[in-house]
């Protein structure tokens, strides 16, 4: 339902800000059928009413040739499917918040937030800012700062990295050849190897998770590890032998990842004033938008219309990062 309300506000935004952020590719969800994630996939997929197409190993190697699956291996094709362009989505956002009045106060690490009566203070370690209702979305530093609120949130930081390459033929892997990808398998790369088409920057392929996490920013290495690129090329030559090529760059970014890979979406328990969104576990940026209307109603009304339940503060974290 979250997907449904987020797909028409990613056209807003792109209309207003005027340029493309969406890019449609069609997406493969790939496994073998007995796999838990793949079933699940497929039973969401049913139960929501999405179109799709069931195909066989045979039948992704005829439409989508860039693909090398193992026997028994079936994907589900969605032709809507796509990516968002993230950079451009972000400066999209800004931009026209900007326009509405918004004031971007950027390299300015928060020291402290002092609920008041009247409303909230925010300190940062040259001024503090007052206001009558504040929003935290902290991203991986959102487990310190709300420490200090007397919430212990069971946030982990997950530092991930991704590689693009330089795929050969290059015009078979541009959107409209190539969709994106995700597949259902875990292995010594990591778990749940996904890609994107080449859109200007080189083939994307990396993991959606399998890396060790930390307990706060602060003790994240950015520095790419050439283990990790080699490893995943081992999946490349394996599934898409053709992205087995030559390096074109690769970086490190972080997740910030709940026990139970949900998000956090709430008010604070004691200052309904200010509210909490943190925790979106690698896959909250395609609901951005609909996230920040979510927090926005929260803030100025106390309520949404969505239903928010799986997300609140006092839910009990059961899985282990």
């Amino acid at each position: 339902d979250l997907m449904r309300a987020a797909y028409p506000l990613w056209f807003a935004l792109e209309a207003e800000a005027g340029e493309q952020l969406y890019v449609k590719t069609g997406g493969l969800d790939i496994g073998f059928p007995d796999e838990p994630s793949f079933r699940t996939t497929k039973a969401s997929a049913d139960a929501a009413r999405l179109h799709y197409e069931d195909l066989t190993q045979d039948e992704v190697r005829d439409r989508f040739p860039q693909f090398r699956l193992d026997d028994e291996m079936h994907a589900l094709y969605q032709e809507d499917a796509g990516f968002l362009r993230a950079s451009r989505c972000v400066l999209a956002h800004t931009r026209l918040a900007q326009v509405r009045g918004t004031t971007v106060i950027a390299q300015t690490p928060v020291m402290d937030i002092l609920p008041t009566a009247q409303g909230v203070t925010v300190k940062t370690a040259t001024e503090a800012y007052s206001g009558d209702r504040l929003i935290i979305t902290a991203g991986s530093w959102a487990k310190a700062i709300l420490a200090k609120q007397r919430i212990p949130l069971p946030l982990r930081v997950m530092p991930c990295q991704l590689a693009f390459f330089a795929a050969t033929p290059s015009d078979a892997f541009v959107p409209g050849r190539f969709p994106t990808f995700f597949f259902h398998l875990n292995g010594s790369y990591g778990e749940e190897p996904y890609g994107i088409p080449d859109d200007g920057q080189g083939v994307k392929v990396t993991t959606f998770y399998g890396w060790d996490t930390v307990s706060d920013p602060s003790e994240v290495d950015y520095t790419p590890s050439e283990a990790w690129v080699e490893g995943i090329r081992q999946f490349s030559r394996h599934y898409l032998p053709d992205a087995d090529a030559p390096l074109v760059s690769t970086r490190r970014c972080l997740y910030t990842v709940t026990p139970d890979k949900h998000f956090v979406i709430d008010r604070h328990p004691d200052y309904p004033q200010i509210v909490i969104g943190a925790g979106f576990s690698g896959h909250g940026f395609k609901f951005s938008t609909l996230v920040g209307k979510i927090l926005a109603e929260l803030a100025l009304q106390g309520k949404t219309e969505h239903d928010i339940s799986l997300f609140q503060l006092t839910r009990s974290f059961s899985h282990q990062v």
